[in-house]
């Protein structure tokens, strides 16, 4: 039997730096998205949580399929170019800047128009996952054999970190009668903050990875000679797609269960602004509470993945997400899991959450919080053992262009179906029918799971 040398047992520098780089992207999806900026922009810029779920799922779709469209085409001419690092860093400064000028989205209108913030909301999508697409390629130099500790670990860390930034907003904008810097309640700068914060924090978290990570080496090629040569690798990967079945089954599937995770992330900040009525205080605390369960999500992920696969992990993790989902689905104020209640009754004295159904969104979301945290550690890790190494960019392209269907397919269902049926339950649920679908196809991949 052979023995696990120190390299095999224990993540290199690059790998730390590695899962730093993806921490310092959490908090703009925690910070920003989910908990603070994006609920302020739909209740308070657009003035109506209905219309304004319906603006950002509007974001969300048209970054999507400029994604969708391009990903996979860059994917494969990084494999064929080389080095990740030069097409990385351009990304990640213009992502940390259009994320700083949410500062800029006035309550009243006078600053950036609601327009503007959904152009820029999709401009900050495509270059997410554009940064998603660059840092995934490298997982295999950066964590050779430890993939999927490096994939947890990133996520954990990532979370801790959010946790820290909510934190830091909360005590130091929100719960001052006077903020930190003078900063003014009145126009919601304590809202409109987070996004330059975000943006910081990505610039300080991707120093490790630039200076410490292995990039691939460089193969020589132009980077239009690049881009012709990976679109042949990519005709070839169509033509030969037998050979690699299991990948492009398991694509398919994460191209719908993708769709529902990212959806409730994105939308379960408006979600609870609208339905539960929540404002920045509520969103911070249940941020930071979420935070705990989504960190135990990246250890989760590491110990399924060790004991019985990613493939058996992730399936687990979906039906989590699931269960937790229909239960969200099953309260507002006057009902409780699909039980009528008297609305506004507390149960206890507390400063905020006093309300059963508050209470148990609370509870409930935990479940989701470590289910989706733990897919994203997961799905990563099956794609690595179902593909080679040397072509990571453009499956990784491809599992960009499967995850970036979410920032089109679900946002445009959310969107039909919150406007025709006019209430934010209503938008929710084709997510269900997305996760179904996708645990489904997963159940057709072969390879992944251990016996």
């Amino acid at each position: 039997m052979m023995v696990p040398t120190q390299s095999q047992t224990k993540l290199s520098a690059g790998g730390i730096a590695w899962a730093l780089f993806e921490a310092a992207r959490i908090p703009l999806v925690i910070l920003v998205t989910i908990y603070v900026f994006t609920p302020y922009f739909a209740t308070v810029v657009v003035g109506d949580p209905v219309k304004g779920q319906a603006a950002v799922a509007a974001s969300g779709k048209w970054g999507g399929w400029f994604v969708a469209l391009t990903a996979p085409f860059i994917g494969a001419a990084l494999d064929r170019y080389g080095p990740r690092k030069p097409f990385l860093a351009p990304v990640v400064t213009l992502l940390a800047s259009l994320t700083g000028l949410y500062w800029f989205a006035l309550p009243d209108g006078s600053g950036l128009t609601v327009p503007m913030v959904i152009a820029i909301g999709a401009a900050v999508t495509v270059l997410f996952a554009y940064a998603d697409l660059g840092q995934n390629s490298l997982l295999p130099r950066a964590a050779p054999g430890l993939e999927h500790r490096a994939s947890g670990l990133g996520l954990a860390f990532g979370n801790l970190l959010a946790m820290a930034a909510l934190m830091f907003v909360l005590f130091a904008f929100v719960w001052p009668e006077v903020p930190l810097f003078g900063l003014d309640k009145a126009s919601h700068e304590p809202d409109r903050i987070t996004g330059p914060i975000a943006g910081a924090i990505i610039l300080i978290g991707c120093l490790p990875l630039f200076l410490l990570t292995p990039d691939a080496p460089r193969s020589g090629l132009s980077a239009t000679a690049a881009f012709r040569a990976g679109l042949g690798d990519l005709k070839a990967l169509v033509r030969d797609a037998h050979v690699n079945r299991d990948a492009l089954t398991f694509l398919a599937a994460r191209m719908l269960y993708a769709d529902g995770t990212v959806a409730i992330i994105l939308f379960s900040g408006v979600y609870a602004a609208g339905v539960l009525g929540w404002r920045t205080q509520e969103l911070l605390t249940f941020g930071i509470l979420q935070g705990i369960f989504a960190v135990t999500g990246g250890f989760l992920a590491v110990w399924l993945d060790g004991r019985f696969g990613a493939k058996r992990a992730l399936q687990v993790q979906i039906v989590m997400v699931l269960v937790a989902q229909l239960g969200i689905l099953g309260l507002r104020p006057d009902m409780l899991f699909y039980a009528a209640i008297t609305p506004g009754v507390a149960v206890w004295d507390g400063p905020m959450f006093r309300t059963a159904p508050e209470i148990a969104y609370i509870a409930v979301g935990f479940i989701n919080a470590a289910g989706i945290t733990a897919t994203y550690a997961s799905s990563r890790t099956l794609l690595v053992s179902l593909v080679p190494k040397d072509s990571t960019g453009r499956f990784f392209g491809l599992y960009t262009l499967s995850g970036s269907m979410t920032y089109w397919l679900a946002p445009t269902l959310i969107q039909l179906f919150t406007l025709w049926f006019g209430t934010q339950q209503a938008g929710y649920f084709p997510v269900i029918g997305l996760l179904v679908a996708g645990l489904i196809l997963l159940g057709f991949v072969r390879r992944g799971a251990k016996t």
